[in-house]
């Protein structure tokens, strides 16, 4: 493995990633002098105890108070934002989420403004309710602009005071929190939005060392000939189309002494594994035109767990995490794997490629093989891997498979309270056959039927008998066609809250193995 603060990636070229300025949150007893906007929260039952409005005003401007409805209204030198939360007795943190958001873009043009906490949000105190709103109003605001000629074209609000009377202290401890995942999120985001053409393999792990290096972070970059020498035949086999050699980013996180304290016995580890195919033409097996926009997307994965593990530190996690992050596109080069080529991993398997578009379970495998190897507590990917977990769970709800009940549990209600949806899906061995090679030990795609479950059984004959491992599909979240709560229209950086949540929560002693480990 080569150790190297700078992966070489050649001449810079212009690159818009990293670049998206993020919303300053604050918190106090009052709304400072110079907001603008000050927003309060309405329950859809509660519509006519407003102080201050009466019923027939809020009637005239067709509010109902259901989640993530604004009304606006002329108060002076300032405007009211009366924002929907639903019925009182249903009200919790997603429907808190969604009017925080909207609130948050119903101001864009000003540009400082102040919003009360609410009351009587089922299950949240005020000190964690000041974090989930600081995290919606600084993801709601997020725009990427980069790439236009006027530079800042959508407006944003640039200052946000949340006003609470209770602990303060706290509470600017929880938004220092939240703000560690949002940069985080936005991080991720900036890195789905870059072109295919801008964030190539070498460019995609120069950001993730610049990044990774800021937070304390030890890295190591695999580039194309250190990839050969450790045997990840997949990363290798889905690169032969591409002019951009890959690269494989190693990142470790250790914990603080500081966020140790209390812990009993050795802390755990984790591995994180990302998919990043910077950009997926599907190769020889190509896509067609109307499938292929938008493939800048396929490094979602990566971007989320490069992300994510760059927050640690600020979060003061206390678990050792190392994270394994592949890249490369998938081209149609001259010298592109074929249907029909077979190629072997890291582990030994051999591999028969029948499709080349069913390519990041190919580099994923051999990440997998690598996390194994460092002999962690469990193991979780994250990847844009399958259409088919579209077709099943539409745009907004990832996929989740494991091997572990528990660590699954653990996925889900990571993501349950981060405010991301995932759905379990089953790994059902019967199915396993469909991967049966004629030539090969496995091929890498299965029938029509059943596609996401048969990537997933695919993934897990690279991981280690005995080690928990979970997979998120993020493929339809990953995106976002629309406007919806917190999440842009473009990249959303779907699994960045989740892993900091897992992380974050994840107190247990452990019996991993060394993160330092070398990979050849």
């Amino acid at each position: 493995m080569t150790t190297n603060s700078n992966p070489n990636p050649g001449p810079k070229e212009e690159s818009p990633a990293g670049a998206t300025p993020v919303l300053s949150v604050k918190v106090s007893a009052s709304a400072p002098a110079g907001a603008t906007a000050v927003g309060e929260f309405a329950y859809s039952d509660r519509l006519g105890a407003i102080e201050g409005v009466t019923k027939a005003a809020v009637q005239r401007g067709g509010f109902e108070g259901k989640p993530g409805s604004v009304l606006v209204i002329a108060d002076g030198d300032r405007v009211r934002v009366l924002c929907g939360l639903g019925a009182e007795a249903d009200a919790g943190a997603p429907e808190l989420r969604k009017a925080v958001a909207a609130f948050t873009r119903a101001v864009s043009r000003h540009r400082k403004a102040a919003i009360s906490l609410p009351e009587g949000v089922l299950g949240l105190g005020q000190v964690p309710m000041a974090g989930v709103m600081a995290e919606a109003a600084m993801l709601a605001n997020y725009s990427f602009v980069q790439l236009r000629s006027d530079g800042d074209a959508a407006p944003r609000l640039n200052g946000l005071t949340i006003v609470t009377d209770g602990d303060l202290r706290a509470s600017r401890v929880e938004v220092t929190r939240a703000t560690a995942v949002a940069e985080a999120v936005c991080f991720a985001r900036d890195m789905v939005n870059a072109p295919g053409g801008s964030l190539t393999p070498e460019r995609f792990a120069e950001h993730a060392v610049e990044r990774a290096s800021g937070a304390g972070l030890s890295v190591e970059v695999l580039d194309a000939d250190a990839i050969a020498e450790a045997r990840l035949g997949g990363i290798l086999a889905v690169n032969k189309g591409s002019s951009h050699p890959p690269r494989l980013v190693k990142l470790t996180y250790e914990p603080s002494p500081e966020a140790l304290a209390g812990l009993e016995g050795p802390p755990a580890t984790v591995a994180l594994v990302g998919k990043g195919i910077t950009f997926d033409s599907g190769g020889l097996s190509i896509k067609p035109a109307d499938s292929m926009v938008g493939m800048k997307m396929d490094m979602g994965g990566a971007a989320a767990v490069i992300a994510a593990i760059c927050a640690l530190p600020a979060l003061g996690v206390p678990v050792r995490v190392v994270s394994f992050t592949p890249m490369t596109d998938n081209m149609t080069g001259p010298d592109a794997q074929r249907p029909g080529d077979v190629y072997t991993a890291r582990n030994g398997t051999t591999v028969e490629v029948i499709n080349t578009d069913a390519e990041g379970r190919l580099i994923l495998g051999e990440a997998l093989v690598l996390a194994s190897e460092v002999e962690p507590d469990a193991i979780v990917d994250v990847a844009t891997l399958t259409g088919a977990c579209m077709v099943a769970l539409g745009e907004r709800i990832a996929g989740l498979m494991s091997n572990d009940d528990a660590l699954c549990e653990r996925v889900r209600h990571a993501a349950q309270e981060a405010g991301e949806r995932v759905w379990p899906l089953p790994l059902p061995e019967d199915y396993a056959s469909q991967l049966d090679s004629d030539v090969a030990d496995v091929k890498n795609i299965g029938t029509r039927y059943g596609g996401t479950l048969t990537a997933g059984l695919f993934l897990k004959r690279f991981v280690a008998s005995g080690i928990p491992w979970a997979h998120l599909d993020i493929a339809g979240p990953g995106m976002g066609n629309e406007v919806d709560g917190v999440n842009p229209k473009g990249g959303t950086g779907f699994g960045v809250r989740t892993l900091c949540r897992l992380l974050a929560d994840w107190h247990d002693a452990g019996a991993g193995g060394d993160v330092s480990a070398d990979a050849d």
